[in-house]
């Protein structure tokens, strides 16, 4: 995740690569021709990148301006990015030489505004890779509003990572303190869950028992969710809580439940109807799957067909949720829930597309879809907007026929921050984003 969902932000290396397993680049061909007229059916648009080979896009807005991150030429560095249209703007960085729109986070807002986090020039004096760029500068959240980069404030430490930022301009994130946390077995920071409101930050309140948190995302009325825990670094590898603060800074904290698990635990989205989405451990924390919470209960969405675990990044609303359902060999299947059905993504493109669909991360209420995938013509990895268009016949764009024949291993994706460390942590044969394409060979 990151948290999974903190998106902490990234070290993104897109320089190792991890090898798309045979067996899944033959099931996607063979899936495209199994498509379903009576489903909505999507073009897929190229979002292209900074001049690097790789980019992923997180969140769309209902203008279809899109936020996410992208490499440079080179590959070496990391940059936040906005498209608006056919227009991709370099966000930059607060002086350091990576940043970053994290996951799990609709962005931008519908003025185009996109929260962050970025390297700053100062080495941490703590020894922290607090936004997991790999760098050990210090990491600040910042917002990005009319063509400008500012950082935000912590609490008093070090670093900090903002998440989203609502219509309204309320941040979420999280952000560190300078009280030694005692849940940790080496020195390091409290990190609280935060809310920016005009620029002044307050802290949220968290679980019982528990000292450290993100807030992930915020709807336009002021309601958050995220998780609660103990030791930053070490989530999610001890037990914490999906929470709801219902009254932004102003409320309490909620428990959201849980499948049956105490691990994994996670809620990364929520809309204007208050329904929550995430991902929560099942009885004995083997896996986990993607939640629904609305009206104080929590129900399981299940997998796609034969597959163990899966999580939702966001929901619109329309109630229609996107994310990835993981099979045993821990390929990725992008789905779109909806009215209680779970569809794979890559069944819903062209069939004779060269592109493999590998995370869903963001939708917006005209039902565009975005996120990041491989294309078996380069070899690279690229953001793709997912338009809906139709039924499967040429208004889509496809006909039928045979996919592309498969090119080699796309790069891998390498996490930045939180939300990814904890996604690491789920699949350890996966690039450290936890975005991989199957097991390391």
């Amino acid at each position: 995740m990151k948290f999974r969902t903190s998106t902490a932000t990234t070290a993104m290396a897109l320089s190792a690569a991890l090898a798309i397993p045979v067996g899944l680049r033959l099931a996607a061909q063979e899936q495209r021709h199994q498509q379903s007229p009576e489903l909505q059916h999507y073009v897929i648009t190229d979002l292209g990148t900074l001049g690097g080979t790789s980019s992923e896009a997180v969140g769309v807005n209902n203008r279809g301006w899109m936020a996410g991150s992208s490499r440079l030429a080179g590959d070496t560095v990391l940059h936040a990015a906005l498209w608006e249209g056919a227009v991709q703007v370099d966000l930059g960085t607060l002086g350091g030489p990576n940043s970053v729109a994290p996951e799990a986070a609709p962005q931008p807002n519908e003025r185009g505004d996109v929260a962050g986090a970025s390297d700053t020039s100062t080495q941490d004096p703590n020894g922290e890779d607090f936004c997991f760029f790999g760098t050990h500068l210090i990491c600040l959240p910042f917002v990005w509003e009319k063509g400008a980069l500012t950082a935000l404030s912590t609490l008093g430490g070090n670093n900090g990572e903002a998440f989203e930022i609502n219509d309204r301009g309320q941040v979420v994130g999280t952000a560190e303190n300078a009280t030694a946390d005692p849940t940790c077995s080496t020195f390091e920071p409290e990190a609280k869950p935060v809310i920016w409101e005009n620029g002044v930050i307050q802290e949220l309140p968290t679980v019982s028992g528990d000292l450290d948190g993100v807030a992930s995302a915020i709807n336009d009325r002021g309601q958050a969710v995220g998780v609660t825990g103990n030791c930053y670094s070490n989530f999610p590898l001890t037990s914490f809580h999906a929470v709801l603060w219902p009254g932004g800074s102003k409320g309490g904290v909620v428990d959201l439940g849980n499948l049956g698990g105490t691990a994994f635990n996670l809620a990364f989205g929520i809309n204007r109807r208050g329904q929550v989405v995430g991902q929560s451990a099942l009885p004995g924390n083997t896996a986990s799957h993607a939640f629904l919470w609305q009206n104080g209960v929590m129900s399981d969405l299940g997998t796609l067909s034969g597959q163990w675990y899966s999580w939702a990044e966001t929901i619109n609303n329309k109630g229609q949720a996107v994310g990835t359902s993981f099979d045993f060999s821990s390929n990725m299947y992008p789905f779109i829930w909806e009215n209680g059905v779970m569809t794979d993504l890559n069944k819903l493109i062209p069939p004779n597309s060269p592109w493999l669909l590998l995370e869903a991360l963001g939708n917006n209420d005209r039902g565009q879809i975005v996120g990041y995938a491989y294309n078996y013509s380069t070899g690279e990895v690229h953001g793709y907007l997912l338009t809906p268009c139709g039924g499967a016949d040429d208004s889509c764009g496809g006909t039928a026929g045979n996919a592309p024949v498969p090119t080699p291993a796309p790069p891998a994706l390498n996490g930045h921050g939180m939300l990814d460390r904890f996604r690491a942590r789920q699949f350890p044969g996966l690039h450290p984003l936890g975005h991989g394409t199957g097991p390391a060979n």
